[in-house]
């Protein structure tokens, strides 16, 4: 990984290309993110850096985290991500990553929670078929249909579809095109759609699979 940013997801709208395309984007706030710790190969077993987004009061801090900001000597921050950048000694502790470190063109990756949808059949679930609505089928047309087997394997497998929680779960959408990078403003436009509600935080890397 080579940089990487912490933000919030603002909202989707449309922008126009030089060739008058219409572009659907989502509007992510990008940073600015503050170092809060680096950790090494001798110290912690592996490199990386710890990043912290949005402010927040001191009183609401916790004992131990006042005093790990306190010895980073930075203002309590909401959000602490981690970042296994490979290029770490470009980073000091306090130093602030701004949404700048993206440019326009590049390839990201985004990382979020997804929607909660809360306790869903297996028609919104898992996309299955109705049942016919005819001939005695009965009040069960949304229903999840035969479970399991006869008298062998007398048991439902493991990994059956069935109804159960939706959403709420950490979701990453590969391979997304940087559109517009407002430096001044905290703003990345990426093209395309990105987990989570408006206002969940996010998380931008640079894209794998680029």
């Amino acid at each position: 990984m080579q940089k990487g940013i912490i933000g919030k997801k603002i909202g989707m709208t449309q922008i126009f290309d030089e060739k008058g395309n219409v572009v659907p984007v989502t509007v992510l706030e990008a940073g600015p993110c503050m170092i809060a710790q680096k950790k090494t190969v001798e110290n912690d077993g592996y490199a990386a850096v710890q990043m912290g987004y949005g402010d927040m009061k001191a009183h609401r801090v916790t004992k131990p985290m006042k005093g790990h900001f306190s010895k980073a000597d930075i203002a309590p921050k909401k959000t602490l991500r981690e970042f296994r950048l490979e290029n770490i000694d470009a980073y000091n502790v306090g130093d602030l990553v701004k949404a700048d470190v993206f440019a326009a063109g590049e390839k990201v990756d985004v990382t979020a929670v997804s929607k909660g949808k809360g306790y869903a059949g297996v028609i919104k679930r898992w996309n299955h078929h109705r049942l016919k609505e005819t001939h005695g089928t009965g009040p069960v047309a949304r229903h999840a249909g035969s479970n399991g087997a006869n008298s062998d394997p007398s048991r439902v497998f493991k990994g059956k579809k069935l109804p159960g929680h939706l959403g709420a779960e950490q979701v990453t959408v590969q391979n997304l095109t940087v559109v517009k990078v407002d430096a001044e403003n905290n703003l990345i436009a990426v093209k395309g759609a990105v987990p989570g509600p408006k206002g969940g935080i996010v998380v931008i890397r640079d894209s794998v699979k680029a």
